[in-house]
């Protein structure tokens, strides 16, 4: 990392495409063969990593026709991609509906309306799922997105009559639902409860309207532990959890396909985040490194990207100092506000021209930071394999 840093500079994100290929192949493993597993674009929308996830991921999940264009750019083919997000403009439809990707997931009955008059209007059919607002979340997650009222999705007890709608509307056709209930958990039992619960209002839904389902999205949440007390997920056992709930509910699921979409799992571990240290100095008694880099490039890393997702500090060190005295320290960046901070951290006793690493750094990394903020140069991203 160090001679990576004199080559290209810092700031600087470092990639491994091998880490990204070793967790797809831990999570296929372990999962039911009959689950496909969908890259979420959002958490690393790199152009190198959508083309490696391209070699092994049945599908994306996009929010935004940018990241639409990013993943056709990338050489995925347009029916591989899913088009989720409550707030779609009516150019970003007419745009994914033109190109014919895989599928829109509704959010709202007036979004269903705006869909069918694109349809009519450029004489195309669109693939629809719809997302459920459920009434039930993920515990334990960072981030909630479903349960109470949300803007995602279509309140659970109104998709029913939504559902009979779509489905005497012939320029779009109905290819199942799409529940994501909240994001980064680390416990396996509180994942396969979620999990029951989804399958469980599937079967409820088929009954209820007659209307069977070709796709079931049962979103995600597989979290990446970022600080000590964490333990990983045990992947195993939600492994082998998906296993006996298919099992059990397959006879009324006989002909769904099952979809499960991640992001930070995939690529969380495979990124580190490089700073050099520009000024160590004192104030009132307490050592201050000041660093190139901050939350303009890595807001995540300043927990200031929602306190529920990531707590500060993220795991930290100084790469050329490893086996030095221990210090605590406080860590900042170059900009004008105290919110950039990576924290008061136990570090390698560090000097100017030193380098920090914020390791775990491959999702909601530089794509989720306020880049122009102070207009600072922004960093290289790179890929350690190549």
């Amino acid at each position: 990392m160090s001679s990576l840093a004199e080559k290209h500079g810092t700031p600087l994100y470092i990639y491994d495409k091998e880490i990204i290929k070793k967790k797809y192949q831990q999570l296929r493993d372990k999962l039911p063969k009959n689950i496909k597993i969908y890259y979420a674009v959002k958490a690393n929308p790199n152009l190198e990593i959508i083309r490696v996830m391209g070699e092994m991921c049945a599908g994306f999940d996009v929010a935004s026709a940018g990241e639409t264009e990013r993943v056709i750019q990338a050489g995925i083919a347009p029916e591989k991609i899913n088009f989720a997000g409550p707030g779609k403009t009516f150019a970003e439809l007419r745009y994914a509906i033109d190109n014919q990707i895989g599928a829109l997931s509704i959010e709202s009955e007036q979004e269903f309306e705006h869909i069918r008059t694109i349809c009519k209007q450029l004489g195309k059919t669109a693939n629809v799922f719809v997302r459920v607002n459920p009434d039930f979340d993920l515990s334990q997650s960072g981030m909630k997105m479903g349960g109470g009222p949300k803007q995602f999705g279509v309140d659970s007890k109104r998709v029913p009559a939504l559902l009979k709608v779509i489905k005497n509307e012939k320029m779009v056709n109905f290819k199942g639902i799409h529940i994501y209930a909240g994001s980064q958990n680390l416990i396996a039992d509180e994942l396969l409860q979620t999990f029951e619960k989804i399958l469980e209002y599937a079967i409820s839904l088929v009954e209820k309207t007659g209307i069977p389902l070709e796709n079931l999205n049962m979103g995600g949440g597989f979290g990446i532990p970022y600080f000590a007390h964490e333990q990983e997920l045990d992947l195993a056992a939600v492994g082998n959890g998906l296993k006996k709930l298919l099992k059990q509910y397959m006879p009324q699921l006989a002909k769904t396909s099952f979809i499960i979409e991640l992001g930070r799992f995939l690529v969380g571990e495979s990124g580190v985040y490089l700073a050099k240290v520009l000024y160590r100095k004192i104030s009132k008694g307490q050592v201050f490194l000041i660093t190139d880099g901050g939350m303009h490039h890595h807001i995540a890393a300043t927990g200031n990207f929602g306190q529920s997702l990531v707590r500060r500090p993220m795991p930290i060190t100084v790469i050329n100092k490893q086996g030095y005295p221990i210090e605590k320290v406080h860590v900042t960046g170059p900009l004008c506000t105290p919110l950039d901070t990576f924290g008061f951290v136990e570090l390698p006793n560090a000097q100017e021209g030193d380098y920090i690493a914020i390791l775990n750094s491959g999702a909601y990394g530089l794509s989720a930071s306020p880049v122009n903020f102070l207009s600072h140069n922004f960093p290289k991203e790179i890929f350690s394999n190549d």
